[in-house]
Formats: C-alpha cells, structure tokens, sequence
C-alpha cells in the first residue's frame, strides 16, 4: 500500500513540475490536464494537431471537456463529422491566437486577432477575465510551444 501511494504521489509531483511542464508541448499538456479529451478529439477531428504541436509560439483559450457538454445535445456529434471539418476548424481557430499571451498582458477592452482571422475582446470583471461569455477559470498553463487558459464555455466566431 504504501508503496503504491509513494509511486502515485511521485507522478503527481513530476506531472505538477512547471519544468517538466516545459517539455511538453499545448497538446501533450492539454492531454496530462485531463478536462480536455474532447477538445483534442476535436482538433483531431479538424486536422489541427500538428499544428498545436508546432514552433509556436501559441495561446490557446482552451474549452474545458464541461463546456463542450453544455452545448445543445448533438451539436459536438455533428461537429465532428467529416462533413463538417471547416465548420469545427473554423470554431477551433477562433479560440487560438498567434503568440504567447499570458494572463498579465490582458487589460479591459484588449483586442486580440485569432488564428481564424476574428476578433476576440478581452473584458476584465473584478478578477475575472471574460472573452464574451466565457470566463478563464485557469491562467497561463504553459507549454513549451505556448500558453493554454482554461476557459468555462466553447466561444463561437460571428
């Protein structure tokens, strides 16, 4: 028994390590998370993997496995039907911007450009960061290629 908490106990601390962190890249992070299998299914779906594994530097304003749930029933089904890939690449993009932004360089009405060519507005509520309706519930997890911030809610471009 004791053995077996040693060893459980030993990952966490290795998983938690900024440094260990620092080796993988948004994906690979992301995945040791563990709230994001249907965003990765999802950038699967839309041939956008590689491209989260890439140089970077990316930040991704990531959707946590809860808020995908929360949309209509059927809508991520649909959306990862083959038929569908420029739609679900369209809505992906929209929540990846091109650079490292971290939590410190948001200010209230901050506009930043997406990947997908829209504008995300950043709002600032108290301590609360808001991207339309979604709020970031977890800042700067860093990767090695760039910076994930957790986001309550699957934000969709105009």
């Amino acid at each position: 028994m004791f053995r077996r908490t040693f060893i459980a106990l030993t990952a966490v601390t290795a998983l938690s390590t900024p440094a260990f962190a620092q080796d993988m890249d948004i994906v690979d992070t992301a995945a040791a998370q563990g709230n994001f299998t249907t965003l990765l299914a999802a950038a699967e779906a839309a041939g956008l993997v590689e491209t989260l594994k890439g140089e970077g530097p990316l930040t991704v304003f990531a959707p946590t496995d809860e808020a995908f749930a929360a949309l209509p029933d059927g809508t991520v089904e649909t959306l990862l039907m083959p038929e569908n890939k420029d739609q679900l690449t369209s809505i992906l993009m929209y929540h990846v911007v091109p650079g490292k932004v971290m939590s410190g360089d948001l200010s209230d009405g901050m506009e930043a450009t997406t990947a997908g060519d829209q504008t995300l507005t950043v709002s600032m509520d108290g301590d609360a960061v808001m991207l339309g309706d979604a709020t970031v519930t977890q800042a700067d997890v860093e990767a090695s290629n760039g910076v994930i911030h957790v986001i309550d809610t699957v934000m969709l471009p105009e």
